[in-house]
């Protein structure tokens, strides 16, 4: 599950579903702003191969072929199976696009929503007002796309709606935190694995940041940029920063909003993830208190005991919904999570607990539903799928025993609400690849200025990791979004979405430091 963790340290939590899940205020809206009719072209620029290799030409001189899709124009890149081999297959990387609403573009404009594993075609397709402000629509191609084992490109497949129901949902049969609880869920993640090594066609040990960095700037260069121009949240912030890393002087305008610190193990990942959403549990607590429809009463330390006190009944006696399906405190906590992305979900989050309370779990579903990409029964895609396969290749599996209590003591003193939910066999254990990712300070020497933009109580991405990014990057640049939520851009402050378009636009580099109340 994208929020419980590991024993052994690789601790994939929920960074981690980026902007195309769960940082939308639950209301439906997202898919309802669908633009109408775009400047259209089926021509792209002329592809840019200087300094690139022989064994790579074919996949930089390529053409795309553009056809029309809903408004927008769709097409797919051609991309090396395994970039250390060209030679040894291919995959297809599916890219959509809105031109420029001016029909004068200044360039094209790569987006990434987060995850790893969120579709970004999805992302513009369905919703890109709120992906990308209209002052960058009005003057780049706003490009979308989905990274290699994601979505509608070459996908990571493993499981049906049935099975992915049972491995979300099913509650093991003994106590949490006894020897059976333990090993029926690591044989549910080496099932898992091993389904997903069937289904996936061989490509499972491709499925990488560095790759899918690598396959990001052969998309700049088949649309024909000199430079990329990039806006990634979230999980996306790391590959923008693996991009910098890897072509530092083909980097063109880059925000990174809502940072992970690529320095941070995965233990350190899980714990400062925990914190992170104990402390927006008790923002959301100290407003859900103000209001009349709170099921809590008291100080926020009263209402966060009581809410401990419900995690604990489902956890002992989980409540029935009508699909059959049992909410127990994993489930109930999934919910809580999707609902703090966005403070603008906090009223929902009020109903579910309320709900609860009454014995009815149908809006906590909802939440955990909305979490998973889950709708009627059936998966809208495979983030779940793909967000493992990610992290299992990218963390290394490299965390003492005593940097692991170190981490389980910090989580049960700090985050004393989510702790007993928390920990778990480690999901990549039975991965049929070992990891090849590593963990270390990005500086990206020679890069164009990247800036980073941090909010101070981002429950996914804590602002620490902003500040660390922004530290390590030789050009980094910070801005810090005063608030509540997943990220900064585009979330109804005026003072970040105008330093973020300034440099976009025109190049103007923020005040670094600057910070917005």
């Amino acid at each position: 599950m994208k929020h419980t963790s590991s024993r052994r340290g690789r601790r994939l939590v929920a960074i981690i579903a980026g902007l195309a899940a769960a940082s939308v205020a639950l209301s439906g809206c997202l898919y309802s702003l669908i633009p109408e009719s775009k400047p259209s072209s089926t021509t792209s620029l002329a592809p840019d191969t200087d300094g690139v290799s022989a064994d790579l030409l074919p996949f930089y001189e390529q053409t795309l072929s553009w056809s029309e899709c809903g408004g927008f124009e769709c097409t797919t890149v051609t991309a090396p199976l395994d970039w250390n081999d060209p030679g040894a297959g291919d995959i297809e990387l599916s890219v959509i696009r809105q031109r420029a609403v001016s029909g004068e573009a200044i360039g094209s404009l790569l987006t990434n929503p987060g995850g790893p594993g969120a579709s970004g075609v999805g992302l513009i397709r369905d919703s890109i007002d709120f992906a990308v402000g209209s002052a960058l629509q009005e003057q780049f191609d706003v490009i979308g796309f989905d990274p290699r084992g994601v979505g509608e490109s070459t996908a990571v497949r493993c499981y049906d709606a049935a099975d992915m129901d049972a491995y979300l949902f099913d509650i093991p049969a003994d106590p949490r935190g006894t020897e059976g609880w333990t090993a029926e869920r690591t044989q549910w993640n080496a099932d898992f694995a091993d389904a997903c090594e069937a289904n996936s066609d061989g490509i499972l040990p491709f499925i990488t940041t560095e790759f899918a960095a690598r396959d990001m700037d052969l998309m700049r260069a088949v649309l024909g940029d000199k430079q990329l121009n990039y806006l990634g949240y979230s999980y996306g912030t790391f590959l923008g920063a693996t991009y910098a890393k890897l072509y530092p002087e083909r980097v063109g305008r880059l925000v990174l909003d809502g940072a992970i610190d690529p320095t941070v193990s995965g233990v350190d990942v899980s714990t400062t993830q925990a914190i992170g959403f104990e402390s927006a549990l008790r923002a959301y607590m100290t407003d859900c208190l103000g209001t009349s429809d709170c099921p809590f009463s008291g100080t926020v330390d009263q209402g966060m005991a009581d809410l401990g006190t419900v995690l604990a009944s489902v956890e002992q006696s989980p409540l029935p919904a009508a699909d059959g399906r049992l909410l127990g405190a994993d489930s109930l906590l999934t919910g809580i999570i999707a609902a703090l992305y966005a403070e603008e979900s906090w009223p929902y989050l009020t109903i579910a607990l309320a709900d609860v309370l009454q014995g009815d779990p149908e809006v906590a579903f909802q939440l955990a539903d909305f979490y998973y990409s889950r709708e009627n029964g059936a998966y809208l895609d495979n983030s779940t799928e793909a967000f493992r396969a990610y992290n299992c290749m990218d963390y290394p599996d490299d965390i003492t025993d005593e940097a692991q209590a170190a981490g389980d003591a910090e989580i049960a003193a700090q985050a004393p609400t989510v702790a007993p939910y928390w920990s778990g066999p480690d999901s990549c254990e039975n991965w049929p690849y070992p990891p090849t990712g590593t963990r270390g300070v990005i500086t990206a020497d020679g890069a164009a200025p990247i800036v980073v933009v941090g909010t101070t109580n981002d429950p996914a991405t804590p602002y620490e990791w902003s500040v660390a990014l922004a530290d390590q990057l030789a050009s980094g640049v910070l801005i810090t979004r005063v608030g509540e939520g997943h990220t900064g851009y585009n979330k109804g402050n005026a003072c970040v979405d105008a330093a973020v378009e300034a440099y976009l636009l025109q190049g103007t580099v923020p005040e670094d430091g600057l910070r917005c109340e």
